[in-house]
């Protein structure tokens, strides 16, 4: 008969391979989707930057093609940038020269917008244009050159906002004439095409430090008895002053949106709360509680999963998510900042795990191009995060909050 401690070695042994081959497998398979919800944003947006798939035909086609089969069902075309549209507009054409942006060759001579839109809807896909440059232009852009009366300044006169290598400026958001451009850039595509929304950014608001113009300054002083704008940017009511006009702006843009097309939603995808007013004027918070913004998809670009997970449990936004459908910007990568799957799973389960009924990624061309693992092994993850349909929450005819 066997040493007892011989003959429980014996009995230990297959157990402990079983484990191990448990923990490969386990560890080698992509994350496994949870049970899929029964109605989630899952988006992506679609930039001119990095990207030529709005330039060609066939990869607009192939790209919308692509996002079917894996199950997305919402798509975020920019249509606003550089100083020029992305779409053959007669307001832009009007105010910059041009009815699109001239400088990529593939604009002319076709409407992008307009086959995106009939390709995604065919495939029940929604289409929500990103206004991405919101009050923002290059300095060096024809609607700079042509309006140098719209711009914005700081106290000591400099317009020039440096972003990354980029030198912008800043139209006035209190100017009635850039209102009206705006607006009217808005309402043309609402009227013009079968749109399911309309999308802002952390561009639609204003740089703290910038107000300082002689049309914002009389403005101040009309409703101030006088006085001149206090010379802290970061004045509390100073502050409040222009964040409020901002949002008067945006009750005109969201009324006018719904005297056109009731069933287009007006969305917004900000920085965090605290970030946003701080630094952007931009008062999400209030919009969301009177009601001026109808999705929120937060952009939350981490790396690290706790920070991530930190920012979505923030109050404001937690609110948000009990009145309107939500969901959370996730980084699948830059250019030159390649985001791994494994991270963009984690990240996507942990917005699930936080009961946010959706995603969104930055940015098309990072899902599984402009990466370094094989697009064979990318798209395998993102299906294993979406194996089935699902429709989107639609704040207008069928949103339920969460519980």
């Amino acid at each position: 008969m066997p040493h007892p401690s011989r003959l429980l070695r014996r009995l230990l042994l297959p157990i402990a391979l079983l484990a191990c081959l448990i923990t490969v497998l386990v560890t080698a398979r992509p994350i496994p989707a949870q049970t899929s919800p029964r109605s989630e944003i899952r988006g992506v947006w679609i930039t001119n930057v990095d990207s030529n798939v709005l330039f060609d035909r066939s990869r607009l086609s192939q790209m919308v093609q692509n996002l079917a089969q894996l199950n997305f069902n919402t798509l975020y075309p920019v249509v606003w940038n550089w100083g020029y549209t992305l779409y053959p507009s007669q307001t832009a054409r009007q105010v910059t020269g041009a009815a699109y942006d001239p400088r990529p060759y593939g604009l002319e001579n076709r409407d992008a917008l307009a086959e995106m839109i009939q390709q995604a809807h065919q495939r029940r896909m929604a289409v929500i244009p990103w206004f991405e440059f919101g009050f923002m232009v290059p300095e060096d852009s024809a609607l700079a050159i042509r309006h140098p009366d719209w711009l914005t300044q700081r106290q000591d006169g400099t317009q020039t906002w440096q972003e990354g290598i980029y030198p912008r400026v800043w139209l006035n958001p209190f100017k009635v004439e850039v209102q009206q451009f705006i607006m009217k850039l808005i309402l043309e595509l609402v009227t013009e095409y079968d749109i399911d929304g309309i999308q802002f950014d952390d561009h639609f608001g204003l740089p703290t430090e910038f107000g300082y113009d002689p049309t914002t300054i009389a403005l101040y002083q009309k409703e101030h008895q006088g006085k001149v704008p206090p010379s802290n940017p970061k004045d509390p009511a100073w502050m409040r002053w222009r964040a409020d006009k901002i949002t008067q702006f945006l009750r005109q843009v969201f009324e006018g949106v719904k005297a056109q097309k009731n069933q287009v939603i007006v969305g917004l995808s900000p920085n965090n709360y605290t970030f946003a007013y701080n630094n952007s004027l931009q008062d999400w918070r209030s919009w969301e509680q009177r009601g001026l913004i109808e999705e929120l998809v937060l952009q939350v670009y981490r790396s690290n999963l706790t920070s991530f997970i930190n920012e979505l449990k923030a109050p404001e936004f937690q609110a948000a998510r009990r009145h309107i459908p939500t969901g959370v910007g996730v980084l699948t990568g830059l250019r030159r900042l390649p985001v791994p799957i494994k991270q963009v799973q984690e990240q996507v389960q942990a917005v699930r795990s936080q009961g946010v009924p959706g995603v969104s990624f930055f940015f098309y061309e990072t899902l599984w191009n402009l990466t370094k693992e094989p697009a064979s092994s990318r798209k395998a993850g993102f299906q294993a995060l979406f194996p089935t349909p699902v429709s989107r929450p639609d704040v207008v005819r069928n949103w339920v909050p969460p519980r």
